[in-house]
């Protein structure tokens, strides 16, 4: 036998040992990166291996989502206050390549998208996809509250967020659905006991926390970073109303567990009356909302929403709250051009302002004005007759969404402390004879106004 060259072995064996090793470093930049987290290379521009590992994740997603043609939108706070500083040059900007990474790469666990439900309904060949890219995914459900009410707590679940993880990111889609009252709703992230809570760290999400309620946005198709996506037009409006978001569901088991004790009145009488209490409220609140003025359920139209999910019908009267640093002198004019003549005005806007207008028939709309002091809130009443003043103290409360009447309305977030401040811890038993002077739990007695300020302080019409 020939003896063998043990240079050509040595190099047989070399070259062997780099075929090898080039196979590992393609399996793991293709493979493995992607599968369980590694660092994508650099998008140009971005400052570190990380930073562009985030930009990859987004730019898979948006493939992933465009495949399916599923319509998001990008929704994540953070990159919209990057993006609200920037609007008129990215408006502007060629859909040429950026010098930089300076939007999607930015520090963030997350990057959060919003899905409109009516707009898809494939999510099994979604999934499917998701995972040949690499993706791990998460879906959470929970109950429909468009389907509850008085005759049926129905407890069907629908899908509320979608999470896809690859490598060290995650795209958080959050999931929209219409309303009655035409506004979009996104649900709580409620997870389920056999979930994985170390899947992400969802502490960390800025929405699920609470439901939320949002005007329907209109959207603008921008280049980001090299990526179309479409934002919300107006960015920082979007912001601005994302930090005021929260909602609260009518509480419709209480309310059966209510009417179970005290039947409801369903007498001719009553139903018209909450027609046309619905009819004002619906005016009331398309009247405010031109104004710009923020208003909330006060009073008894609150107590009504909170402990019944409808409106009292021996009421026969809707009341509004609205801070008086909100005050707009159009107030009046525009209700009355609204079809709403004035039918009292007690206080002045620096002390216990009250507004009330004539609706149809007896219904009349009573907006009170809140005034804030360091350790409490209130409003005033007036006494015409005497001139006596009175305040109805309440605990600082901050403000809420809420669907009534098949209306977005704002409600007190500490709805039961507001309620129990005005009408007592007695607040569930009706009471049917109601004297505003002395029946509130928190009315005080206030002075009464100077003779000569009468006319300007006490006008009837």
């Amino acid at each position: 036998m020939q003896k063998i060259n043990k240079n050509v072995v040595l190099a047989l064996l070399s070259l062997t040992s780099l075929v090898f090793l080039l196979f590992q470093l393609y399996y793991y930049k293709f493979y493995l990166s992607q599968k369980n987290g590694a660092v994508f290379s650099k998008v140009r521009g971005s400052q570190s291996g990380q930073d562009s590992t985030r930009w990859h994740v987004v730019r898979k997603f948006l493939g992933l989502i465009s495949s399916h043609n599923i319509p998001v939108y990008l929704i994540d706070p953070l990159i919209l206050g990057l993006v609200d500083k920037d609007i008129e040059q990215i408006r502007s900007s060629p859909d040429g390549p950026t010098p930089e990474c300076k939007y999607f790469c930015a520090p963030r666990d997350f990057t959060t998208f919003a899905l409109l439900d009516k707009t898809w309904k494939h999510e099994v060949g979604l999934f499917r996809t998701a995972e040949k890219m690499g993706f791990q995914w998460l879906k959470i459900i929970n109950k429909d509250p468009r389907l509850d009410g008085m005759d049926d707590l129905s407890g069907i679940e629908i899908p509320l967020h979608y999470i896809f993880k690859l490598a060290s990111h995650a795209i958080h889609l959050v999931v929209f659905y219409e309303r009655s009252g035409n506004y979009l709703w996104h649900g709580p992230l409620r997870l389920k006991q056999h979930m994985d809570r170390k899947f992400v760290p969802f502490r960390k999400l800025h929405f699920g926390r609470y439901p939320g309620a949002y005007e329907k946005p209109e959207l603008l198709l921008v280049s980001i970073d090299d990526l179309k996506v479409q934002i919300p037009k107006n960015p920082s409006s979007f912001l601005e109303e994302m930090s005021h978001s929260r909602f609260l569901e009518c509480r419709y088991r209480e309310a059966r567990a209510f009417f179970q004790l005290y039947p409801d009145d369903a007498s001719l009488d009553a139903v018209e009356f909450r027609k046309k209490a619905k009819s004002l409220l619906h005016l009331a609140a398309l009247t405010l909302n031109n104004l710009g003025v923020k208003f909330w359920l006060s009073s008894g139209t609150c107590l009504g929403w909170y402990r019944q999910c409808n409106v009292i019908p021996h009421s026969k009267d809707v009341d509004l709250g609205v801070f008086i640093k909100d005050y707009k002198a159009d107030i009046i004019p525009a209700f009355q051009k609204a079809g709403l003549p004035l039918k009292h005005k007690f206080g002045k806007v620096e002390d216990s302002l009250e507004l009330s207008f004539q609706g149809e028939d007896d219904v009349k709309l009573d907006i009170f004005f809140f005034y804030e002091e360091d350790d409490h809130i209130w409003n005033g009443g007036t006494q015409a007759k005497s001139g006596k003043k009175f305040k109805y103290l309440f605990p600082k409360f901050t403000l809420c969404w809420t669907e009534f009447v098949e209306l977005k309305v704002h409600v007190p977030c500490e709805t039961r402390q507001y309620v129990e401040a005005n009408y007592g811890p007695d607040w569930k038993v009706p009471v049917k004879v109601w004297d505003w002077k002395s029946s509130p739990s928190n009315v005080q007695y206030n002075g009464v106004w100077p003779v000569n300020e009468w006319d300007d302080v006490i006008q009837i019409y």
